[in-house]
């Protein structure tokens, strides 16, 4: 359950983009891309930034490595639409945008540098997926020291087990776990 924003907040939005969110999710996209957009809207209302985030993991030196998963797999190749953002997604020029190539938005990208140059103490995570995406970026949030809110229904997965154990043992350990509607109502009361 949300109990505060903090009064500098971001919202992070990982992974809306045209090759993640074709992928068979266990919850029905529309209303996942329904709460982001609900999310980027209350968050501009309020003057707050966006961070969009769309990943590239042809550049994502772990591919290499071996694992169960890659066997056999041919190399990663892309059509340059993988990388855009759904339209749904209202993207303006003052947005902070980043391509990450891991899991993770911090390691590969200036999104820290960017958070920290608008003093931002807090994020809010959504997007696609759970347990990849938005887990590891927040993640490397919680080392940092960001104060985390999930917004359970404006995040999906590929494997429901994998979302239901980032979203009720992962993520309460890193930081508040709540719908778009409370995250929304929490807004203009920042602490």
């Amino acid at each position: 359950m949300v109990t505060a924003i903090d009064k500098n907040t971001a919202l992070v939005v990982i992974d809306m983009q045209k090759g993640i969110v074709k992928f068979p999710v266990v919850h029905a996209i529309e209303g996942v891309v329904d709460n982001v957009v609900k999310l980027i809207a209350a968050f501009r209302k309020e003057g707050l930034p966006i961070v969009i985030v769309n990943v590239d993991p042809a550049g994502n030196i772990a591919a290499k490595a071996r694992t169960d998963a890659s066997r056999g797999a041919a190399p990663m190749q892309f059509p340059p639409e993988f990388l855009e953002i759904i339209p749904e997604i209202p993207v303006l020029p003052g947005d902070i945008r980043v391509t990450k190539h891991s899991w993770s938005a911090f390691p590969t990208t200036n999104i820290d540098e960017e958070l920290k140059k608008r003093n931002i103490t807090g994020i809010v995570m959504t997007g696609v997926s759970t347990s990849i995406g938005v887990e590891g970026t927040a993640r490397n949030a919680s080392e940092k020291g960001y104060n985390i809110t999930f917004a359970k229904d404006a995040m999906t997965d590929m494997k429901l087990t994998a979302h239901e154990n980032s979203v009720d043992t992962i993520f309460p350990r890193m930081g508040e776990v709540d719908d778009t509607a409370a995250i929304i109502a929490k807004l203009s009361d920042r602490v």
